[in-house]
Parts: C-alpha cells; sequence; structure tokens
C-alpha cells in the first residue's frame, strides 16, 4: 500500500491523533458543570427570556384584539391581531416546551427551567386571548 501524498496522510493523521487525546479531556469538561452565578445569562435562560418575549406581545395583542373585536361597530378589526397573538403564543410555548424538555436540572442551575415553564404559560394565554378574539370577530362579521 503506497501512500502518494505523504503530507495530506500525515495531515489526517495529526487531526485524528489530536481528536482522540482531545475527546476524553472534553468529556470530563462537560461532566462536572461549573456552578452557574444567579446573574449569568445562559443558552438555556436567554432562550426561556425570548419565549416569554414572545408570549407577553402574544398576551398584549391577543388582549388588544380582544378588546377591539368586543367593539359595537362590528368591523371585525381585531383578526389581524387575533391571528398575530395565535402565532407568537403558539411561538412562545413551543420554545418555552423546548427549554424544559432539554433542561437537565432544577431551578437555579442555569437551564431557564423557570422561564420555560413561565413561557409554556404565558403562550397557551396568549393562544387563548387570540383564540377567544378571532372567535368574537367570525361573529361580529
Amino acid at each position: 500500500m503506497s501512500i502518494r501524498h505523504p503530507l495530506a496522510a500525515a495531515t489526517v493523521a495529526a487531526a485524528f491523533g489530536t481528536l482522540a487525546v482531545a475527546t476524553p479531556a472534553a468529556a470530563t469538561v462537560l461532566v462536572q458543570p461549573d456552578p452557574v452565578s444567579a446573574y449569568a445569562l445562559t443558552t438555556g435562560r436567554l432562550w426561556s427570556l425570548v419565549a416569554a418575549a414572545l408570549g407577553l406581545a402574544g398576551v398584549v395583542v391577543g388582549g388588544l384584539a380582544l378588546a377591539r373585536s368586543a367593539g359595537r361597530t362590528g368591523t371585525g378589526t381585531g383578526r389581524r391581531g387575533s391571528v398575530v397573538a395565535l402565532v407568537t403564543g403558539l411561538a412562545g410555548a413551543v420554545i418555552g416546551g423546548l427549554v424544559v424538555a432539554a433542561a437537565e436540572g432544577g431551578p437555579g442551575t442555569g437551564y431557564g427551567i423557570v422561564g420555560g415553564y413561565a413561557a409554556l404559560v404565558v403562550g397557551l394565554v396568549a393562544m387563548a386571548l387570540g383564540g377567544l378574539a378571532m372567535t368574537r370577530s367570525r361573529r361580529t362579521t
């Protein structure tokens, strides 16, 4: 078996050798997590904040759409807002559910589990408000 490109073979061998040596070291670092500060913004906390913000925006828009759809004019101006509330509430609930599903620890571990549960609840409230506003806007038109 002849090697036509010894530099390429040496590069591949060095890469595999480095990977074989670095993998156990990386595994021990990943197994032993460092304690997370209460003020540190971890990835889980960031995603739970994004999900909660989406859910909160859906609640606000859904509330406004519900107020507009209950008006006496019967123009159905809350329909667009109800769709926005449904979509943002769904996005917030799904992202919050993914954060909760991916969390490996309880509250205070930095995985964002508390924010994930809050985003789930707020997203479901936004979806309920959006659905109610859509139902009322259909009835008035």
